[in-house]
């Protein structure tokens, strides 16, 4: 070889030792390892360790232990109920006084179930007229009452029975006249749920008519009028029978 060859040679060599750093270096200041052009470089870069955080790769998140059932609304459905079902009973299982307070929260109280179950009891409401001077009507007016009271002791309800008398009827309450004074002095003493009412109108005519003064029994109470009576009973919701 000619002296003119070595020489080029020699400095070719020189030329690569010299050019061949930098490349390195300036991939490695940029967080990459180099890696020739013709090699692929695959899905993922990896960081150099002067910079990881440049790491592109996905992280798996670590998941928080499981601290128990939290009281924010429900978040709709991921597919993951059937897991936290089953977290949540473990959890259940290693805070078992958690648990039992949680069921007592739940449970009704006993007076309070109790209020709830028992039926609101209702007062019934009737009247009952009387406008002759008949014995026989005046004694089924008694049987009624009587009997629609003890239906509803039975049923453990309550009643209230107004028993109201104009017109030729208010001798069934005339002290002197009434064919059933007897049974209204019984049912005052037995059945408090029935009263009567004596028309007013009527009694002021009658002693008109007898020149003398009309007596009501005691166990009744005058009103101004017996038809008014019915009509304010009836607005304010009273049944009404005419035996």
């Amino acid at each position: 070889m000619s002296m003119f060859q070595q020489l080029a040679k020699a400095a070719t060599m020189a030329a690569i030792a010299i050019l061949l750093p930098a490349p390195v270096a300036a991939a490695e200041q940029g967080g990459r390892y180099w890696v020739p052009k013709t090699t692929s470089l695959g899905p993922y870069w990896r960081p150099s360790t002067a910079d990881p955080a440049q790491y592109s790769e996905p992280a798996t998140a670590t998941q928080a232990p499981y601290s128990g059932p939290t009281t924010t609304s429900p978040a709709p459905y991921s597919g993951l109920i059937k897991t936290e079902r089953a977290r949540h009973a473990q959890w259940l299982v290693r805070n078992p006084t958690k648990r039992s307070a949680t069921t007592q929260v739940r449970k009704r109280s006993p007076p309070t179930a109790m209020a709830r179950a028992a039926p609101v009891s209702k007062t019934h409401h009737l009247i009952l007229q009387v406008n002759t001077n008949d014995a026989a009507a005046m004694n089924l007016t008694l049987n009624n009452a009587t009997n629609v009271t003890q239906h509803y002791k039975d049923l453990g309800e309550t009643v209230k029975i107004e028993v109201v008398t104009f017109g030729p009827g208010l001798h069934m309450l005339r002290d002197d006249t009434s064919p059933v004074k007897a049974r209204i002095e019984q049912m005052a003493l037995s059945t408090p749920e029935v009263s009567f009412k004596a028309c007013g109108n009527t009694q002021e005519k009658m002693h008109q008519a007898e020149h003398k003064d009309i007596p009501i029994v005691p166990q009744a109470q005058v009103v101004a009028s017996g038809v008014v009576r019915v009509m304010q009973l009836q607005e304010t919701g009273w049944a009404y029978v005419r035996p």
